[in-house]
């Protein structure tokens, strides 16, 4: 379980097959690196990993099939992209983001940014080959002033459209120099994970109102001692 606030950037290196050594930049690394274990769980772009072997200044991790189908942590390889990092919740400490589980949703697209006089304001919308996740997985879960992870950075969505196709957020310039933000290019691909509360309370919604009504009558009412 992570909180979407962002600890350092990194980049991922591919070592064959399915694994993969992430090395963290910058001043950052003492704060992810002081008490990594093997077996933590770390945030990568908002993709959770399992700790496997530490180095110096990172760690190694396998990713699943199903990860690399659903995320964008290959094209962060292929395209040597800046990627988000953040160490697992600990008991006790300050939850300043949002509940975000590390398993991604569907794969975005980055439209456009616009710096405002307090602010950057950035749009998303669906990447056409993830048109189905996003229609699933996404478009229920927007609403405006609601949470969105968006390459693991917690965000509150400002603003989306009816039919949950596109969203916008606000980013503070703290946020925004210090995520991979500021890399992303129109265009670019991001990984996306819905709130989980709201996933929660759409699929309770979703189930009671896909059950089928009870026939009334008067069978209906001597079964449950009203006749």
């Amino acid at each position: 379980m992570f909180t979407g606030l962002i600890q350092a950037l990194g980049s991922v290196k591919a070592l064959g097959g399915d694994r993969f050594a992430i090395e963290i930049a910058g001043h950052s690394v003492a704060q992810v690196m002081h008490d990594l274990a093997l077996g933590d769980s770390v945030a990568v772009d908002g993709v959770c990993l399992t700790v496997e072997s530490i180095l110096e200044q990172g760690f190694i991790a396998t990713a699943s099939p199903e990860t690399l189908k659903r995320t964008i942590l290959g094209e962060a390889v292929s395209r040597s992209q800046w990627v988000n990092i953040e160490t697992s919740l600990r008991v006790g400490s300050k939850i300043g983001g949002h509940f975000v589980s590390g398993h991604v949703d569907t794969i975005g697209a980055f439209e456009k940014a616009v710096q405002t006089a307090q602010a950057w304001e950035l749009w998303f919308t669906s990447a056409k080959a993830y048109q189905d996740t996003w229609d699933a997985n996404i478009a229920p879960c927007l609403v405006s002033k609601g949470s969105i992870a968006v390459n693991g950075i917690s965000l509150t969505v400002a603003e989306c459209d009816r039919l949950g196709q596109w969203f916008k957020v606000a980013v503070i310039p703290h946020t925004y120099a210090e995520t991979n933000l500021a890399y992303l290019k129109p265009g670019s691909l991001v990984n996306l994970e819905g709130d989980i509360l709201a996933k929660y309370v759409q699929r309770f919604v979703s189930y009671q109102r896909d059950q089928k009504a009870p026939d009334i009558g008067l069978d209906f009412l001597q079964e449950h001692g009203y006749v």
